[in-house]
């Protein structure tokens, strides 16, 4: 979860604008909280555009138009129906409502390792590994481009990288850097990505439509 302050407001033909002080990471389709800014437009809001210019309003068919001669940073956009207001200097807190990514679980990892039924230690850093892999995977994808839900697996490539990825850390356990190994010989590193798991996860190129 993260807050950001709001510090200019608009609303133009239903849509409301708030510029935040800070680069944020919301995303059309987050589900934000709206507070301290007034009555019309505190609410739990769901992130329409994320525009970089000046909104001046909406066209006869419906999309959202800019003044590509005045940047605007930080800028959410949403669905607000009320009167039109200038805009205007503002107070408030955006609040990102981002939950945990659930893409995979402890029990995932577990059967692709091959474990049985894992002792209570063994299940508990598979629990912590299945947090960090989605996490990680999540955050790569989102950084290469991609638009994915937290609560639900884009398909079944992303989700076999990302218990391979959360495999890797459970056998990272106990090793330093590689995996956990009585010796010295013949050992691949864990270190970064290997090529299957950045192939499932469609990342180090260009998002595909």
């Amino acid at each position: 979860m993260a807050i950001y302050t709001v510090t200019f407001k608009t609303l133009i033909n239903n849509y409301a604008s708030l510029q935040l002080l800070e680069q944020h990471d919301i995303d059309p389709g987050d589900v934000v909280t709206v507070a301290g800014v007034n009555a019309t437009f505190n609410g739990s809001r769901t992130v329409y555009a994320t525009p970089e210019y000046l909104f001046i309003g909406v066209s006869n068919e419906g999309d959202l138009e800019y003044d590509y001669n005045q940047p605007v940073p930080y800028q959410i956009i949403y669905a607000l129906t009320a009167d039109n207001v200038e805009r205007s200097a503002s107070t408030g807190t955006v609040t990102n409502d981002l939950v945990a990514c659930t893409w995979i679980t402890a029990t995932d990892i577990e059967d692709w390792l091959g474990i049985g039924t894992a002792t209570a230690g063994d299940a508990a850093f598979l629990t912590v590994c299945a947090s960090a892999a989605n996490e990680f995977c999540f955050t790569r994808r989102k950084i290469a481009g991609y638009q994915d839900l937290l609560g639900t697996v884009p398909n079944g490539a992303v989700k076999l990288g990302t218990v391979q990825y959360g495999g890797a850390l459970y056998r990272q356990r106990g090793g330093l850097q590689d995996m956990a190994t009585f010796d010295g010989y013949g050992v691949a590193s864990t270190n970064g990505l290997n090529g299957t798991i950045k192939q499932l996860l469609g990342i180090d190129r260009p998002t595909l439509a």
